[in-house]
């Protein structure tokens, strides 16, 4: 019987394996890092927006499988958004790792291949790490992003 934690796990195990949208940014005009001292994910984010888009996003770093994967995962479906439309993706993405709440993750498409993290409390630091720099570069924050 299909499995879908199988095909999940599979998107997570890809995303870390082969991170898209890897590597600086150069014309970036927006660039903030993230750090998880409990796991030692370290992360910049890349973001280059125009007319509140985000044209082009990318990271660098270094982390575990979870914290690339999610970063990969991000990067990829934040193109083309507008900044509110990201900040509601944040919200909704925060929800499902960190609520109990059954959601509808339809609308989240390959991001939830990451769901199954509430299950383990430690990681959901790992996954949120990209999400909470992004939020914190939509914000217009400056200082690094702390999971801690």
């Amino acid at each position: 019987m299909f499995d879908i934690r199988e095909l999940y796990q599979e998107v997570i195990v890809d995303h870390n394996r082969n991170p898209r949208n890897f590597g600086k940014l150069e014309d970036a005009n927006k660039t903030l890092d993230g750090y998880n001292p409990l796991c030692g994910d370290k992360l910049t984010l890349y973001i280059k927006t125009n007319n509140n888009t985000i044209e082009d996003i990318s990271f660098d770093g270094s982390g575990c499988a979870i914290s690339v994967a999610s970063a990969s995962l991000m990067t990829d479906i934040m193109k083309g958004r507008k900044l509110d439309e990201a900040e509601a993706l944040f919200n909704k993405f925060h929800h499902l790792i960190t609520s109990d709440e059954e959601l509808d993750i339809t609308e989240l498409g390959k991001l939830a291949a990451l769901a199954g993290v509430k299950d383990y409390p430690a990681r959901v630091k790992c996954a949120s790490l990209c999400w909470h720099t992004l939020h914190s570069v939509i914000q217009g924050d400056a200082a690094p992003v702390s999971t801690e």
